[in-house]
Formats: C-alpha cells, structure tokens, sequence
C-alpha cells in the first residue's frame, strides 16, 4: 500500500520522515494575510510561493517551521510535498465566522486536512497509509482518531463526487488508513530528542499555531514574547469577531488581557508539552 507521511514541523514527525522511507512526504502551511508579522526573507517567500503555488505573505506558526521543512528535505534526502489551503483570514471569515476553540475546531481540517485531502486526490486517489506522529504514550490519541474510522479502517471526507444537473452532488470519500509507527516500535520523546541532538535540522522552539487554543493563557503569554506581532494577529481577529465573546471561555480571558500580563520570565521551556503531529493534534 502507498504510504505517506503527515509532517508538522515538529521533532515527531520529522523523525518519522526520517526513519521511516515512504512513498509521500507531505506538509500543510497554515498562511496568514498579516504583513505585519510578513516572513522576513524575501528570497525564502518566494521559493514557498513556488512550492505551494500560492502567495505567502506569512504564517500562524514559528517562521521557524520555512527553515525546518527545509532543512529536513536535505537530511532525509527526498523531496517534501507542500501544500496549503485558504488564508486563515480567508477561513475565519468565510467558514468558521469566528477563532476556532475546542467546541469549533474548524481550523484543523480547514488548513491541515482539507488541503493534504485536495493534493491526494489530485496526486494518489487510492486510499493508503497515512503516518501520524504519536508517540509510545500518545495511545489516547491514536484511540480517538481510531474511532473516527470506518468498518474498512478507513477515514473518509466529504467532497465533491460530481454533478447533478448544474448542482454538485457531494458524496464521502475513503482516503487513508491511519498508522502510527512510533507506538508500535514504541518510541519515547526522549529517545526524539536524542536522535535530533546532532542533527542538522533547525527547529521552532514550539511548533503549530502560536495562538492556539490547545496552548494555555500562561503559554499564549509567553509565545507573546517570542512572537509579538502574531499573538497580535490573533488579539485583532478576537476584537473583530469576539466582541462579546473570549478566547479562554472558561476563564473569560481574552488575548488583549492575556498581553498586559507580566512576562513569564520564571517559565522554562520544559514546562510546556508540545503538541507535535501530522494534524496539529487532531
């Protein structure tokens, strides 16, 4: 069977693709219109734009993540498939009418799913493996996408199948049959980190989207820190669409305040788990 793997940017699936040959390496970028945070390399802008054939302006997560899907495809020695779907902006406007939070995680499929669906369709149209990056202690998660399959082991999505008459005719497509490597060869974090130690691939101090909702208020302060102008990007989406309404529902936290905070200057990196697969945690 074809296999492919799911990459994020992260340590996890990176080793994967390294440790694992398969017929597909894939990458979905997570764009934004903000050009106040723009990615600063020029020359790198444009070589995303080539390979994603799309305009790139700059992304929701660390900038960090351009030089690691590069680096990573001089390590391993094959060629990385990118992909991308809609603008966040385009997204939160035109399909979620909002940020997206654990009762609405729209974003996932939207910009990680959807466009990874759009490229095998048009490139594999057979259902195959799909490796995710979950780890040995990861099996809740593998469980709960496990759950999500059909009798025949298959995810589907729905898409468009034809016409009828002038009207599309949807209908729910098997594509992949989801794996997970590191658990049945029992892979640890610890034996990741390890392995990257001497490597020469760059990584984001944290990869997927700085302003997550999977990420606490504590967390959201200190990717301010690191990353001013996106953590702003998120705060004037929450004005806009969230007059009303916050992020940290549970908390009744918004961005704005999240950003008057103190700096965490007492927090080490070690504190946070990173949250590292193929589909931002799905």
């Amino acid at each position: 069977m074809i296999t492919v793997n799911t990459l994020s940017g992260g340590k996890t699936s990176s080793y994967i693709a390294s440790n694992y040959e398969s017929n597909y390496d894939v990458f979905s970028l997570v764009r934004t219109e903000d050009v106040k945070s723009k990615f600063p390399d020029k020359k790198l802008r444009q070589e995303v734009e080539d390979r994603i054939q799309a305009p790139f302006i700059a992304t929701a997560e660390d900038d960090m993540i351009i030089y690691t899907m590069l680096d990573l495809e001089q390590y391993i020695g094959r060629r990385i498939t990118w992909v991308t779907g809609k603008t966040f902006d385009d997204v939160i406007e035109n399909e979620g009418r909002c940020l997206p939070d654990p009762l609405r995680r729209y974003c996932t499929t939207e910009m990680k799913m959807k466009p990874i669906f759009e490229w095998w369709r048009k490139t594999i149209n057979v259902p195959c493996e799909f490796r995710l990056g979950f780890r040995a202690n990861e099996q809740r998660r593998a469980k709960r996408t496990n759950e999500k399959v059909n009798e025949n082991g298959f995810l589907e999505m729905k898409a468009i199948v034809g016409k009828r008459g002038t009207r599309n005719r949807w209908g729910v497509i098997e594509w992949q049959k989801p794996v997970y490597p590191l658990i049945e060869d029992n892979i640890y974090k610890d034996t990741i980190e390890e392995y990257w130690k001497d490597k020469p691939v760059r990584f984001a101090w944290m990869n997927n989207c700085v302003g997550c909702f999977h990420k606490t208020p504590l967390l959201i302060r200190k990717m301010y820190d690191r990353h001013p102008e996106k953590i702003e990007w998120f705060a004037s989406k929450e004005r806009i669409k969230h007059e009303k309404d916050v992020w940290y529902k549970e908390k009744n936290l918004s961005f704005s305040e999240i950003i008057k905070w103190n700096q965490q200057i007492e927090l080490f990196d070690d504190d946070f788990n990173e949250c590292d697969s193929g589909y931002c945690g799905m």
